[in-house]
């Protein structure tokens, strides 16, 4: 880096100077929405968040709706897939019953969720996104890591800056907002972009980083849910700075492989790429128990939702898959992948769950679990899918029984058709 861009420490996200270190407005337009840090013209690896995706589109749809707290989810019986900030100061959330988001926020307006509306604004922000860079890693429809190193002669920009005018042309070209966290590794990136939501930009560097995680708490870490954290503080780690003060030999020692890996994340050490490939391996949903289950009785209705939802995201997304993998974790933390490769592409969640019952029904012999997941990869088109052939008689049967559902769940809300087996199933801690 020369000694000019070394002097480049602030960014205005309003009118896009930059220059050396401004007050608290920008020195050119007199905006307040400036970054200063010494950092920001050096570093590369960014996460992008889209502010309360399904709500804002919505928003911007019906202009009627701009000023009023917005639900996107199903009938009363359902849940809460989104909610706009407006919402969010009368404390609904994701996930919430839909009951309880109305009887704390009567006044909201709910709006039945489109996911192919949805997906087809997702992709307008992910192109927007690989106009930057070829090395956009997408997490969902409206989240991706970027790596924007090398980048700075094709745009003569720094990576900050590109990304301020990224901010810019989505609220302008689309109509909704961004996040946006800016740092030298993933971990940090995806940690930065909630730091200032709504519309917001922040940059964790390296000089920082060991002092910014030392007072957080270790469920700041990916991967760290209640469980984790509850085993954590018996052993003594509360904060991320209880882990920083150990030697990485001796959590290596204590929790194994997990350990390691909680302390370099600790003391901002994640070697790991952006992959722009990760979206077109698959799609998965896990799950992390509140108490570890062994049952496979237990287990099985819980598999059963995560097939349904991988099925769902695999139709709204528009894709078949040809393989399905189980994951598991055990109560120490080792992780065991176990795979099938059916004998046509599908998007039916009959068909996910049905091969991954088969491979959870030869690890559930005794040993205990806190986390399940299921995955579908192999992506291919959707026309490709779910034929049938002279042995699997039933699946265009069964595949338009399925249509039946999700009809009337679109229709009705998600609890609108429960399947026998979902009812009794235990409760997961966290998604």
């Amino acid at each position: 880096m020369n000694d000019s861009a070394a002097q480049r420490v602030f960014l205005c996200r309003d009118c896009l100077v930059t220059g050396e270190r401004a007050a608290a407005r920008c020195p050119a337009c007199g905006s307040p929405r400036i970054v200063n840090h010494d950092e920001v013209d050096s570093l590369a690896i960014a996460h992008i968040d889209c502010d309360a995706f399904y709500a804002a589109i919505e928003k911007h749809d019906n202009p009627a709706l701009r000023d009023h707290p917005v639900i996107v989810g199903g009938g009363k019986r359902g849940v809460v897939s989104t909610c706009c900030y407006i919402a969010r100061t009368y404390g609904v959330r994701s996930a919430m019953p839909m009951f309880k988001a109305l009887a704390l926020c009567p006044d909201a307006r709910v709006v039945k969720p489109d996911m192919q509306k949805y997906v087809g604004v997702g992709r307008q922000v992910r192109a927007m996104m690989l106009d930057l860079t070829p090395l956009v890693e997408p997490l969902s429809i409206d989240e991706a890591f970027l790596d924007l190193t090398g980048t700075q002669r094709l745009h003569r920009a720094s990576p900050a800056l590109s990304l301020a005018r990224l901010a810019q042309r989505i609220e302008r070209e689309i109509g909704i907002n961004i996040s946006v966290g800016l740092s030298y590794c993933k971990f940090l990136a995806k940690i930065a972009s909630e730091l200032d939501k709504p519309r917001g930009f922040a940059v964790i560097g390296k000089a920082e980083a060991k002092a910014f995680l030392a007072s957080k708490p270790v469920g700041l870490i990916w991967g760290v849910g209640k469980v984790a954290q509850e085993r954590l503080a018996r052993d003594g780690f509360r904060t991320i700075g209880d882990i920083q003060a150990r030697e990485e030999t001796d959590m290596l020692r204590l929790l194994g492989a997990e350990g390691q890996r909680l302390w370099r994340l600790a003391n901002g050490i994640d070697k790991r790429s952006v992959s722009p490939e990760r979206e077109a391996k698959g799609i998965s949903s896990e799950t992390t128990f509140d108490t570890d289950i062994s049952s496979q009785e237990e287990l099985a209705p819980i598999l059963l939702a995560l097939s349904e939802k991988v099925s769902s995201r695999m139709k709204a997304q528009g894709f078949a898959g040809t393989t399905v993998t189980l994951k598991l974790k055990t109560a120490d933390f080792a992780i065991r992948t176990r795979a099938r490769t059916l004998s046509e592409p599908t998007q039916l969640a009959g068909r996910i769950f049905e091969a991954a019952r088969d491979m959870l029904a030869k690890e559930a012999t005794g040993t205990k679990f806190r986390l399940i997941g299921v995955g579908l990869s192999g992506l291919c088109d959707p026309a490709e899918a779910d034929h049938g052939d002279l042995v699997n008689t039933g699946v265009v049967r069964e595949k338009a029984k399925e249509a039946a559902m999700d009809a009337l769940r679109a229709k009705f809300g998600k609890e609108a058709v429960v399947k026998g087996l979902m009812f009794g199933a235990a409760k997961p801690a966290r998604k």
